[in-house]
């Protein structure tokens, strides 16, 4: 076997290839790469394993690693040789990791690298081979390995389970004895597909693990201590109590020893100064504890300081296999099935119910439960992050995707980590049933203390296309929240925007109508009039006819007497109907508000079915807008895959390979290397000749073909006709001439260019010009933007975003989202373009951009866009190195 590695460097130790992990049994682990000081840890795992791990993973029996092989198999250059570990630490040990996984490969040819993976006896059946895949594949691609290799004796079967469970084509022969297994490495629809599964189901597992603990721990700093950190474990122990949990206190008055808590305990609730917490972390794992809340603050919003107790903090849990909700956390609170779990600092909480909560900060948990109170709403759970260093919505999404006791989820986020990831499992839980999402400020890009979160320069509504695309209901405040998951957790979801109005007066009606309309509603002929003394027949008639109608999809209701009590039958018969007839219903009845028995009635299958009240018209208008908007996108067509056949980002990333190294910098490709790199992918750029005078203008328009086009470097003046900096149509060398002359002046006036002041190009086929851009943002990862050239994007900023990976309806929208676009599609007389073509190369520059986190930006200036096509004139690409938050690894945290 060669060594291709023999005469290569090796590189600095990758310390973005560290992830925390969540196991498939909900626990936790840490992944990275191998380090020579392993080699303890190393051996003491293979002396660990059994007579039969050791011959299926060596071929032969091996008690010890002989002292050579063992040096050998932990120093590796990171680039030809990789290793990766998975790695704990034992509840016996302070600080001793131990590996329970083992995954390397070794480059066999520059393309190709042979695999092998070994898995701790003692941690099998926890999906630790399909994690160690899924980051040594990772690895592999960044280093340039298409495909893995891999001998595997017959009867080891996980192994080729693994494998094949991945989602990627496995290929395989079996040769003395042996199977030999190979597969491209490089990611598809499907293997994406299951790397989110296994993930979503060990994230959801993690979380009820946490939320459904039958056996608590409180600890608190001490029984003589009269802090804040002592009242608020003594508050979460008297709240645990009255909800009936089984509970024991450590480091309270009347508490026990740690050491004579019994085990197992699912769940300990911690309120301890930074300096014990993570101590305290060894002592409970030896309880088998799965999750911690940490009420303490006193970690990242302190400074770097306060950032690495944090962080060693998080290492000492996941080491140990478990998940932290917090720092600063109020706690959580679940109600089901007649038991209360009450680990928060709220003394009272409110009934069961089937709405599902998770803010960050503390006092966003009061607001949320005095609102939920003020409602009347029923909770199943309320998860409050803190800080949200570990547990975060993204966990608490990933938990109610798969839960059958919840109806409708809201989330209030202060901050968003992961972006893309958000998105991704946001639209998952939306498919299923209706997420309400408000941010702290519209751009949702706020870092409160204590909340790390990356730098971007995205513009601030490329959060409202992640959470557009996704599905989530966005709100503005936390009433918006509260008022929507209350309209959703009690009517069933709209079937369209038509609206119905049923009001007390003429003047009312129509004051609710323009409510309705203003929220998005459409109303339609069916408006009806009851006055506050109408007799109960007449009620009871207007009422049915209301919800009779055939073009009704919601009902608003308002009735506000100004001399007359509330009437009892028509708030009567609006329950009834609304309960019988479907139909989504908001209300305004002078005296009621959130959920009243007045508005209750029951269903055709028997079931209580609630018609919420609000305070006011405007209120029950925008809950109902908003229900009706997410109905629109759940019936919606989302597309398939933008992904055309013959784009190969493959061939993109070996070129980018053969071209540059992350070490050297960021690189601006030239107009070749830009063609040819935009070619991987089936774009096409017109080629251009760059020219310094009149006599070369003149060799390259007959090379190019008569009529040209002469275009400016400078960069004020590129692409500006109207500042002279471009002249179209030149038909012979005399124009040609003159027309060199004239630029050549212009671009005295400015500073000069490196390279030729020139270019001379072939004139294509008049049309509508675009441009397409994308940058790497540190958030947000790839963003797409369009907009058509000129003053509507420069000056007037009407420009669309877009985050891949994008479908091809996404496609199409991002097209027609600027209010520009009508020029595309024949706007005033003038002829249509080829739109379709225009969407092609959106789609294969979405499609790189996706691909290739390298392409710090990309753009395309201009794309005309005729009748028959898209060409791309000019196209500038720059390289740098990537730290993308990969949607396929959980991030250690930062």
């Amino acid at each position: 076997m060669p060594d291709v590695g023999a005469d290569a460097r090796p590189a600095p130790y990758p310390a973005g290839w560290e992830a925390d992990v969540v196991l498939q049994d909900g626990g936790t682990a840490h992944v990275r790469p191998i380090r020579p000081e392993d080699a303890d840890a190393l051996q003491a795992f293979h002396v660990a394993q059994s007579e039969r791990s050791t011959y299926l993973r060596f071929f032969a029996p091996l008690e010890r690693l002989p002292e050579r092989d063992l040096r050998h198999l932990v120093t590796v250059d990171h680039v030809d040789r990789v290793a990766l570990v998975a790695v704990t630490d034992g509840a016996e040990d302070d600080d001793v990791e131990h590996i329970i996984g083992v995954a390397r490969y070794d480059r066999v040819d520059p393309e190709t690298a042979e695999v092998a993976f070994n898995v701790s006896d003692a941690h099998q059946g926890r999906g630790i081979g399909s994690v160690l895949l899924e980051h040594l594949a990772a690895a592999a691609r960044e280093r340039g390995v298409r495909r893995f290799v891999a001998e595997v004796l017959p009867q080891n079967g996980r192994m080729i389970g693994v494998f094949r469970d991945a989602g990627f084509e496995v290929r395989q022969r079996t040769e003395d004895g042996v199977v030999q297994v190979a597969f491209d490495i490089h990611p598809t629809d499907r293997s994406l597909a299951v790397v989110a599964d296994r993930e979503h189901r060990a994230e959801a597992r993690s979380m009820r693990a946490l939320l459904t603990a039958e056996r608590v721990l409180v600890v608190g700093p001490g029984e003589q201590e009269d802090t804040l950190d002592a009242r608020m474990a003594a508050a979460a122990l008297e709240h645990l109590r009255d909800g009936g949990a089984d509970v024991r206190a450590v480091g309270l008055p009347g508490g026990v020893a740690l050491a004579e808590v019994p085990a197992p305990v699912g769940l300990a609730v911690l309120a301890l100064p930074p300096e014990r917490a993570a101590a305290a972390l060894r002592d409970l794992a030896r309880l088998g504890v799965h999750g911690v809340v940490l009420l303490s603050a006193g970690y990242a919003e302190q400074g770097p300081e306060g950032l690495e107790r944090q962080r060693a903090l998080l290492r000492a849990a996941h080491a140990r296999g478990m998940r932290v909700v917090g720092p600063a956390s109020y706690g959580i609170v679940a109600s089901r099935a007649g038991r209360v779990l009450n680990a928060s600092l709220a003394r009272r909480v409110p009934p069961p119910g089937r709405v599902g909560l998770f803010c960050q900060s503390a006092p966003v948990a009061v607001t949320f439960l005095e609102g939920v109170a003020e409602r009347g709403l029923g909770l199943a759970e309320l998860v409050s992050a803190g800080q949200r260093a570990d547990v975060s919505g993204n966990d608490l999404m990933q938990y109610w995707a798969a839960d059958d006791g919840t109806d409708v989820v809201g989330l209030y986020l202060e901050s968003i980590g992961n972006p893309r990831k958000f998105g991704r499992v946001a639209r998952r839980l939306a498919q299923l049933k209706p997420v309400v999402v408000a941010t702290a400020g519209r751009s949702g890009q706020t870092a409160p203390p204590g909340h790390t979160v990356r730098a971007t320069h995205a513009p601030a509504r490329t959060l409202d296309e992640v959470m557009r695309r996704s599905g989530v209901i966005r709100v503005d405040s936390t009433t918006q929240l509260l008022d929507v998951v209350l309209l959703l957790a009690h009517q069933p979801v709209p079937t369209g925007r038509r609206a119905a109005v049923l009001a007390s007066s003429a003047a009312v009606a129509a004051f609710v109508a323009e409510a309705a309309t203003a929220a998005g509603l459409v109303v339609g002929p069916t408006v009806r009039v009851v006055a506050q003394d109408a007799p109960p027949e007449a009620v009871e008639e207007a009422v049915a006819a209301v919800y009779a109608a055939q073009d009704v999809d919601v009902v608003l209701v308002m009735h506000v007497p100004t001399v007359c009590p509330p009437s009892a039958a028509l708030v009567a018969a609006v329950a009834r109907h609304a309960a019988t007839r479907g139909r989504t219903t908001a209300a305004c009845v002078l005296g009621l508000r959130g959920v009243t028995e007045d508005l209750t009635a029951d269903d055709p299958d028997g079931r209580p079915c609630t018609v919420p009240a609000y305070p006011t018209p405007e209120d029950a208008a925008t809950a109902l807008g908003h229900a009706a908007r997410y109905a629109v996108w759940r019936a919606g067509d989302r597309g398939t895959p933008a992904h055309p056949a013959d784009a190969d980002p493959r061939a993109a990333r070996r070129l980018v390979a053969s071209w540059w190294s992350p070490e050297a910098g960021p690189l601006v490709l030239d107009p070749a290397r830009t063609s040819e790199l935009l070619g991987a992918v089936g774009v096409r750029v017109e080629p251009a000749w760059a020219v310094h005078d009149a006599d070369e203008a003149v060799r390259a328009a007959a090379e190019a073909g008569w009529p040209v086009a002469l275009k400016s470097t400078v960069p004020a003046l590129r692409h500006r006709a109207d500042l002279g900096g471009v002249r179209l149509d030149v038909g012979d060398e005399a124009e040609l001439r003159a027309d060199v002359e004239q630029v050549l002046a212009l671009a005295t006036s400015y500073p000069p260019v490196e390279g030729a002041p020139l270019e001379v190009q072939r004139m294509v086929e008049r049309g509508v010009s675009c441009v397409l851009r994308t940058v790497e943002d540190p958030l947000f990862g790839p963003l797409v933007s369009f907009g058509l050239a000129g003053d509507a994007s420069d000056l007037l900023g009407d420009v669309a975003y877009a985050v891949p990976p994008l479908t091809d309806v996404e496609v199409a929208e991002l097209v027609r989202s600027t209010r520009a676009s009508a020029r595309l599609f024949g706007y005033r007389g003038l002829p249509a373009v080829d739109v379709g073509a225009l969407e092609d190369v959106v789609a294969r520059v979405a499609l790189l951009a996706d691909e290739l986190p390298e392409l710090r930006s990309l753009e395309l200036n201009p794309v005309v866009v005729s009748g028959t096509g898209a060409r791309v004139l000019s196209a500038r690409a720059t390289l740098a190195p990537a730290d993308r938050a990969d949607v396929t690894r959980r991030l250690a945290a930062s």
